[in-house]
């Protein structure tokens, strides 16, 4: 409803979409359709495929741990969640859906806080000042290049 206040109000309908990260015809569309009752929303398309119940038992399974699910490691991945749904609720997600799945019920993406305890910056910075330069003069060109075959250097 509150594209319908602002028509009222009279704000310009690109603010109006550009604010509701909508296409400028579809405000259009559907102010022309009815006003505020073509604004109203039909809910969503379709229901989710994991019930707020499933959730829940999903959220304890992930509480578990990657180890406890077979993985070396204690990293989540969007690709080990989607196997542990697959697995456990025998429903298929893409990665995006898991994402989605995941941010539209609080969870959001970590990044270490630190640095990792054997990190070497000594080996690091010698490899920035020795090792990179090599690989960069690989990549150069001697001379200039054409992509014309009428040079006669190019036949």
């Amino acid at each position: 409803m509150m594209a319908a206040e602002r028509f009222a109000v009279g704000e310009p309908i690109s603010v109006i979409a550009k604010e509701l990260r909508v296409s400028v015809r579809s405000v259009q569309r559907r102010r022309a359709w009815g006003g505020p009752r073509a604004l109203r929303s039909a809910g969503p398309a379709a229901h989710p495929r994991l019930s707020d119940a499933r959730f829940v038992v999903l959220e304890g399974e992930l509480a578990k741990g990657p180890v406890a699910h077979g993985w070396p490691d204690q990293r989540w991945t969007l690709a080990r969640v989607k196997t542990v749904i697959g697995r456990r609720f025998h429903k298929r997600y893409t990665l995006q859906g898991v994402r989605k799945l995941l941010i539209r019920h609080g969870f959001s993406c970590q990044v270490p806080a630190r640095r990792a305890v054997e990190r070497d910056e000594e080996a690091i910075c010698g490899w920035v000042m020795e090792t990179w330069p090599q690989g960069e003069a690989l990549r150069r060109r001697s001379g200039h290049g054409s992509s014309s075959r009428t040079r006669p250097a190019s036949r």
